[in-house]
């Protein structure tokens, strides 16, 4: 899964590019092959697969193997694969992220997961990393490095399936094992809160509020709480594969073209 000159690796985030999460991935992976970071050059968290269609976007060479971009995280793979890398890299990883990216609602908006998406989307193996604070809200960097350089060699070694993208979220240590898991549920009530401006007009701001948590043990939410280390396995078709074999579904839409 390598080229003549070894693996060829590429970095995103939603974070920016001088993020501590991606630099020390960037230190860290080398070793294992070319290196190359092209990623925002500002935060752009809940950015999802956005790309920049209607304004230019900028390119900026920060030093060798480091580059931003003022876009999302889904433009900066296409200016990699189109403007910055000889060649398709062998693996994608975006992150580390600071903070979760857990169940089904997370997933959707993020930006770190969306990179990851890109890459599948482009046919690079490809993997998203959170991490999740301890009590203090401290994230500990080096041990969860150390854990996506393993999963990096795999990756390298092994390859992926077609069309999945593994979503990683990494408890603090210590950790009590790895979790295959679904992605759970995690329900927001956004709140959006009302400002007015030195000339008394309104703006505002939408906030997260505090959401809550619906999973079993078989879901990343669980594993991520119980101090395991959570892999998801995700796939870009979102079909519901049980409304298309239903009869009754089927049959809700009949007539609907009759005149």
């Amino acid at each position: 899964m390598s080229g003549a000159d070894g693996p060829l690796i590429l970095l995103c985030n939603d974070d920016g590019y001088h993020r501590e999460g991606i630099q020390i991935l960037f230190r860290r992976l080398r070793p294992l092959g070319r290196t190359v970071i092209v990623a925002p050059d500002r935060e752009r968290s809940a950015s999802s697969l956005a790309l920049t269609l209607r304004q230019p976007l900028r390119l900026h060479r920060i030093k060798t193997d480091v580059w931003s971009t003022d876009g999302t995280p889904a433009d900066g793979v296409y200016f990699a694969l189109q403007k910055v890398l000889p060649r398709r890299p062998d693996l994608l990883i975006s992150g580390m992220n600071p903070g979760p990216n857990l169940g089904q609602a997370d997933v959707h908006y993020s930006g770190t997961v969306a990179g990851a998406l890109q890459g599948t989307f482009c046919g690079i193996p490809s993997m998203a990393v959170s991490l999740l604070p301890d009590p203090s809200g401290r994230f500990h960097l080096e041990p969860a490095v150390r854990i996506v350089r393993r999963i990096a060699e795999r990756i390298l070694s092994k390859g992926l399936p077609e069309g999945v993208t593994l979503n990683i979220n990494i408890p603090a240590p210590p950790l009590r094992g790895v979790r295959i898991a679904r992605l759970g549920r995690k329900f927001y009530n956004p709140e959006v809160i009302e400002k007015k401006d030195p000339r008394g007009l309104a703006y505002y701001w939408i906030g997260t509020g505090t959401p809550t948590f619906e999973g079993g043990p078989d879901t990343d939410l669980w594993a991520t709480d119980h101090k395991y280390l959570a892999i998801t396995p995700l796939q870009a078709d979102l079909t519901c594969g049980p409304a298309v074999r239903r009869a009754s579904f089927q049959r809700l839409w009949k007539g609907i073209l009759s005149d």
